[in-house]
């Protein structure tokens, strides 16, 4: 459906987007992730073709964006971070609009319309000031936007940014019931709205591409690591030496150290189960164990681990 092939883009001395290349499938919910200032925007708007590349090509339906941009852009609905709103403008008055940008044939318009609003939810506020809408109507009316002329593919781009809890479970919703219909690229930073919708995922950082994964098999990858807490009395600096060598940690962190009482972090691979070593390891310091307990590492710890390797 989208075919990215070596994408760079510059800003002066600046490489914004550094080689990039990755597909999007017809039907699929790809998410598209990284930290601030990874260059997930830049990416984007040159997909979108509002932006133009240095070099490496975009095809979407087997359209190139800077050679058929019209042909391109037919097939593809754009929620930009700010949406392209009028505030002046009526809901419905704002849609009419797009539907003309978009030549939105006349006699399918007030159906299409009218379907759209009430997909998005948003038939109850069509004849009100989008000026005058809460943040999260407004976010309901840029995918609106995005939807008139039936685009093929979606390109969301941090679409609950600024939402309250409430709104954002709404939006991830509605982007899950137009996943039915549509291919959907949802960029964000926020790993756990990327897990709850997505079926593949694209990391990037520094403009680079740090992973390309299903959620499955990153929720596995997170899995294969565990962390023990310990929290114990005795020497700290003896504990933490002891088990820096032993087989099976990888790290050990200080997460507090209050007096006699410490509390440490033990990162373990997940198939080597070292609580008995452990127990003995401490009877034999004479530190007697407070609290010890395991978990799993978080996807948020996983990204963190990925976009710091690049």
């Amino acid at each position: 459906m989208i075919e990215i092939n070596n994408l760079v883009k510059h800003y002066g001395e600046t490489k914004a987007v550094n080689g990039i290349s990755f597909n999007v499938n017809k039907g699929e919910v790809l998410g598209f992730l990284g930290p601030n200032g990874a260059g997930k925007s830049t990416t984007m708007n040159i997909i979108t073709g509002y932006l133009s590349s240095t070099s490496g090509s975009v095809k979407v339906n087997g359209h190139d964006i800077l050679e058929e941009p019209e042909l391109a852009k037919k097939s593809i609905g754009y929620l930009p971070e700010l949406p392209p709103l009028y505030l002046d403008m009526t809901v419905i008055e704002y849609l009419s609009f797009i539907a003309d940008l978009k030549k939105v044939p006349k006699a399918e318009r007030k159906e299409q319309l009218a379907k759209i609003l009430a997909m998005v939810k948003i038939a109850n506020v069509s004849d009100r000031l989008i000026g005058n809408l809460s943040k999260g109507y407004k976010q309901r009316v840029g995918i609106a936007q995005a939807l008139v002329g039936n685009p093929e593919i979606l390109i969301l781009d941090e679409p609950t940014v600024g939402l309250d809890p409430n709104q954002i479970l709404e939006i991830r919703k509605l982007i899950k019931g137009l996943a039915n219909e549509h291919t959907v690229i949802l960029s964000s930073h926020i790993l756990s709205e990327i897990q709850a919708v997505c079926d593949r995922v694209v990391i990037i950082n520094k403009g680079k591409v740090a992973a390309i994964s299903t959620i499955n098999d990153l929720s596995s990858s997170a899995s294969m690591h565990s962390k023990l807490v310990l929290t114990f009395k005795g020497d700290l600096n003896t504990v933490v030496n002891s088990f820096k060598s032993m087989p099976g940690i990888y790290n050990v962190d200080v997460n507090m150290s209050d007096n006699d009482v410490h509390e440490i972090e033990l990162s373990v691979e997940s198939e080597v189960d070292i609580r008995t070593n452990v127990f003995y390891q401490m009877v034999k310091l004479n530190c007697p164990i407070i609290g010890f307990t395991t978990r799993g590492s978080s996807l948020e710890e996983m990204f963190l681990s990925i976009t710091s390797k690049v």
